[in-house]
């Protein structure tokens, strides 16, 4: 990839907008609040592009992983929730053609780290955080644990369609060891893992000498993307909150309006008519804040976590070149010992070029999921948009249609004595 593309890549793609938990689909209801049925809308184009994508998706996969069957398990010193993991495959590296396993948050955790250990320039898709999300009052109650099992299911199908991640042992391992304490003890130990920090950290007080081109675009691509998807995850957030509020105005309304009625004998009819009218767009107001909830903020969020997995991944592979630099300058310096260090130095080089072409490959992968997932995720938000101010209009609407018959029948009454 040349600097001149890369720029264009990035720039021209860019979106034009000025370790434990979670995520989440919608149902649609495409008739009116009295039951009529729904003008046409945008819902047969999106399903469509979404039905072309799965089935792409389906003609290419031999991975099929689910997760589902929570349980809840307490023991004296805690409480955590086991999920089912189901995996269907047709690979011949596998054993058998189908697991079941049971896996706690703390187990996707461990695969994670594992995979970033053994593949530190690739992008892992990033897990939920560990601390409840701003809404979860209990951490344990249906909606938080419904919200993680979804999280934790895109996870694992995130890696499973990954052409690198999905035939790593540890993946293997994770979807069909019935226990994992054995496969957990064989990482690195204690004081290796110390060392590879100490190194990093020394390695980014010390800065690089010259980071490729292409490779500080990425960085201004990821810090501006950062700025941006955190931008629209917050102002959301502060939509779904003032809808939540307006809701609340709503259903204080209407039974108001029907009080009024009751004492006002001429005007009973209107009032009851309004009435009606705020308890029906009540009802479709609630269904589009679940709505932005279940479907809009999850996949905001999950890309807010993606900017802060991209930084580290670039974190991770400037150290790989400032370490590489550091050995060059020594080996340079060096009077004594200069073959050992050769050997260090060409095998730091071999690292950084590999490391560089995985980040390339997998920028452009990530590139593409992320602009579907959103595009997914934008469309099904303007098609309930429009659903929603749709059947609001028709409530309306045929509220003001009663209200203009009643003048033309008093006349004809009148006529008629």
């Amino acid at each position: 990839m040349s600097a001149q593309t890369g720029h264009q890549d990035f720039s021209g793609h860019m979106l034009d907008l000025d370790e434990d938990e979670d995520l989440e689909v919608f149902t649609k209801n495409t008739s009116l609040a009295d039951g009529s049925s729904m003008p046409n809308s945008p819902s047969s184009m999106v399903n469509h592009y979404r039905l072309e994508e799965e089935e792409e998706q389906q003609d290419t996969k031999d991975l099929f992983i689910t997760v589902d069957n929570p349980e809840s398990h307490v023991t004296a010193i805690e409480t955590f929730i086991m999920y089912r993991v189901v995996t269907k495959t047709t690979r011949s590296e596998f054993d058998s053609s189908e697991y079941e396993v049971r896996r706690r948050y703390q187990d996707f955790i461990w695969l994670r780290g594992r995979l970033e250990e053994n593949h530190p320039t690739l992008i892992v898709h990033p897990l939920p955080e560990k601390f409840v999300m701003k809404g979860m009052v209990e951490r344990f109650n249906d909606d938080f644990i419904e919200t993680r099992r979804k999280a934790l299911h895109r996870f694992l199908n995130k890696i499973s369609v990954h052409p690198i991640l999905s035939y790593s042992q540890h993946f293997k391992v994770f979807l069909t060891a019935q226990e994992l304490v054995s496969h957990k003890k064989q990482g690195p130990g204690f004081l290796s893992r110390m060392g590879e920090t100490v190194r990093a950290v020394a390695n980014s007080v010390r800065g690089l000498r010259s980071r490729p081109e292409e490779f500080s675009l990425m960085q201004e691509y990821v810090e501006d993307f950062s700025t941006k998807i955190c931008s629209v995850d917050k102002v959301t957030q502060r939509i779904i909150k003032e809808q939540r509020e307006y809701l609340d105005e709503l259903k204080q309304c209407g039974p108001t309006y029907s009080q009024w009625a009751g004492s006002e004998e001429e005007l009973a009819e209107p009032l009851q008519g309004v009435a009606g009218c705020v308890e029906r767009c009540s009802k479709e107001t609630e269904e589009q804040i679940h709505h932005l909830s279940d479907v809009l903020v999850p996949a905001l969020h999950e890309y807010v976590l993606c900017a802060e997995t991209l930084k580290a991944v670039m974190r991770r592979r400037d150290n790989i070149q400032a370490e590489f630099e550091a050995k060059n300058e020594a080996l340079a310096s060096r009077k004594v010992d200069q073959e050992a260090l050769q050997e260090e130095v060409d095998g730091l080089a071999d690292r950084v070029e590999l490391s560089n072409n995985a980040l390339r490959g997998d920028w452009s992968r990530w590139q593409s999921s992320m602009r579907t997932d959103l595009k997914s995720a934008f469309l099904s938000t303007a098609e309930k948009n429009l659903e929603y101010y749709e059947k609001c209009l028709a409530v309306w609407e045929s509220f003001l249609l009663s209200q203009r018959a009643e003048p033309s029948e008093h006349k004809d009454e009148e006529d008629a004595s």
